[in-house]
């Protein structure tokens, strides 16, 4: 009888972990949820700063951002590059003493087998400013090895003469 206690105990102990580490394996595994991350990661209060490792574990290594830099232009970044400019970012603007929030406001993508798009309309600001300005995103994912990461962003801030998308539009 123990025996069969024993068994039945491993048995359901194994199914129980079975479950817990598919359904953390497929929360882990959404491009959508990826997304959310990055800027869930990237958002800090003050007096702390992100965990920049776990920013890059969401990108392949060959991953290209290109972000808005300026009026007229682009910058190109690998993971490790972006990382650097967002630390740079901090320090200019003394944003550790206020904190940082990224706030996604919208997005609309697709996923099609192993590749994936989002578009994210999102809110930047630093708390206790008037600093705050929304832009968007364009993410491409892929699934390698069973799970998504980020392949490249670009990044585009709307004017009057560049409207926001009306996927994204209010």
């Amino acid at each position: 009888m123990r025996r069969i206690k024993t068994k039945l105990f491993l048995t359901l102990l194994f199914a129980l972990n079975f479950v817990v580490n598919t359904k953390s394996s497929a929360q882990k595994n959404s491009p959508e949820e990826i997304v959310d991350k990055l800027y869930e990661l990237v958002t800090f209060e003050k007096g702390t700063e992100p965990d920049w490792e776990k920013v890059k574990e969401l990108f392949i290594d060959e991953a290209i951002i290109v972000l808005r830099t300026s009026r007229t232009d682009n910058t190109i970044f690998d993971p490790d590059g972006f990382v650097s400019d967002f630390k740079r970012f901090i320090d200019d603007f003394n944003v550790k003493e206020t904190g940082f929030s990224e706030n996604i406001l919208k997005k609309h993508g697709r996923v099609f087998g192993d590749i994936a798009w989002y578009m994210v309309l999102y809110e930047a600001k630093i708390p206790e400013t008037e600093k705050q300005n929304k832009g968007i995103d364009h993410f491409s994912l892929v699934k390698k090895n069973g799970e998504w990461k980020i392949v490249s962003i670009t990044n585009e801030i709307p004017t009057k003469e560049r409207v926001i998308p009306e996927e994204l539009a209010d």
